[in-house]
């Protein structure tokens, strides 16, 4: 089809979030009454991907949260960053990460199995991060009580630039920090004997 990679170009930038490929070959075919292969719709995006990296353009096409989306160019972030900060009430607080974290590692998880693993009541976070859309409810528990069930919505791989949950760090890739001061066993000795 001819322009078909205009029309890939003119959805990916309309849409608020990261449109799939199965997301454009449904629209393509309902607009157009044809069939869009797969292949075929990845070969018009790398003709757009491949025309973006022309250093006169700030932004480009990005495989992002399992689909494409238009994002800024590297060199241009901290101009958009300053200006997410200035429109951007609040960033998250560590206690929001912390709770997050838990959520993207082992959901789904309900808010007692939460509260058991950060060892304080996570309420105020959890609803934070329910407003912001970085996590949803994706069901009930068949435990007792029926607890509700929580996991990261889509704007959280959005959020932090992942193509899948996949690309989150495992644990074996997090590292100490290198210029702790003493080694941690002398200072968990101290700690002891304080608490004797």
């Amino acid at each position: 089809m001819e322009y078909l990679a205009q029309h890939i170009e003119s959805l990916i930038f309309t849409a608020d979030s990261p449109l799939s490929l199965d997301e454009l070959q449904s629209v393509l075919e309902e607009a157009f009454g044809l069939e869009f292969p797969h292949e075929e719709l990845r070969k018009a995006i790398q003709q757009l991907q491949d025309r973006y990296q022309d250093p006169q353009y700030a932004f480009e096409i990005i495989e992002v949260a399992e689909g494409f989306q238009f994002l800024t160019k590297g060199a241009y972030h901290h101009s958009v960053g300053t200006l997410l900060r200035q429109k951007t009430r609040k960033r998250l607080s560590r206690t929001a990460l912390e709770t997050l974290a838990i959520i993207a590692y082992k959901q789904p998880v309900s808010k007692t199995e939460l509260e058991r693993i950060r060892g304080v009541n996570c309420d105020y976070a959890l609803q934070k991060l329910l407003e912001k859309e970085l996590v949803s409810i994706m069901g009930r528990s068949d435990g007792p009580g029926r607890p509700l069930l929580y996991g990261t919505a889509e704007k959280f791989m959005n959020y932090f630039g992942l193509k899948s949950l996949r690309d989150l760090p495992q644990p074996k890739e997090f590292k100490e920090p290198e210029n702790a001061i003493g080694d941690q066993e002398s200072i968990e000795e101290i700690a002891d004997e304080e608490n004797e």
